[in-house]
């Protein structure tokens, strides 16, 4: 039997399914309508992303699988090459080093593949939990719930979880929403944030699930 979170929380999936049509896809989506579901091209254009707006992270994502798209590729470009490649991605040349380290790491041990399981995933440098549960949903298809600061905020906002830190959301994420909804419900919330629930004055008035929105924490809106 569903409580009144799991409720609520189908509900606002289905309307930001209509309320986020014509909105700016996610980077990840558009990696893979360009290149195709390839989990290696979704784990480093994740990396890339980390403290990068997807403005500027997006763009060096897409000049770099325009010269290579495995890891035997981006081993044979040179470090400085790849600096050059990525720049302006924030800390371009730890990037670039961490980048050929991933890649060796993935040949060494993985026979060039990414693995598909969170353990796995999480034993390569510079992955996180984070970048771990959007290779599983984006580049595998597998179900899990990618919490970035939107999704801990916004989730926190509309009172669906009462959490500390992102690594908690995803816990109690996993109570209120059903599997099925776990790879969307992240997506949604996303988009959302970057558009409508900003962090500092929300758009409620443009709101279509303040009905269902106990808006908490917050101070000003819009």
């Amino acid at each position: 039997m569903k409580n009144d979170r799991t409720i609520r929380a189908i509900q606002i999936v289905d309307i930001l399914r209509k309320a986020t049509c014509g909105m700016q896809e996610l980077a990840s989506t558009t990696i893979i309508n360009q290149f195709g579901k390839n989990p290696f091209l979704i784990l480093i254009s994740c990396l890339l992303s980390l403290r990068t707006k997807d403005t500027v992270s997006l763009p060096a994502s897409q000049r770099l699988f325009a010269k290579a798209q495995t890891p035997q590729d981006i081993v044979q470009i040179p470090v400085h090459d790849l600096e050059i490649i990525i720049y302006p991605v924030a800390f371009y040349r730890r990037r670039a080093k961490n980048l050929h380290e991933v890649c060796r790491d993935l040949l060494d041990r993985f026979n060039g593949s990414v693995p598909s399981t969170l353990q796995e995933l999480l034993t390569i440098n510079g992955v996180g939990l984070k970048t771990a549960n959007l290779v599983l949903a984006q580049g595998f298809d597998i179900p899990a719930i990618c919490v970035d600061t939107h999704v801990h905020r916004i989730s926190n906002r509309l009172g669906l979880v009462t959490t500390d830190t992102p690594a908690e959301t995803e816990q109690e994420l996993k109570k209120v929403l059903p599997q099925e909804y776990w790879i969307e419900y992240g997506q949604l919330v996303v988009v959302w944030g970057q558009n409508i629930c900003v962090p500092i004055s929300p758009k409620c008035s443009q709101c279509p699930i303040i009905s269902l929105c106990p808006r908490i924490a917050v101070t000003t809106s819009r």
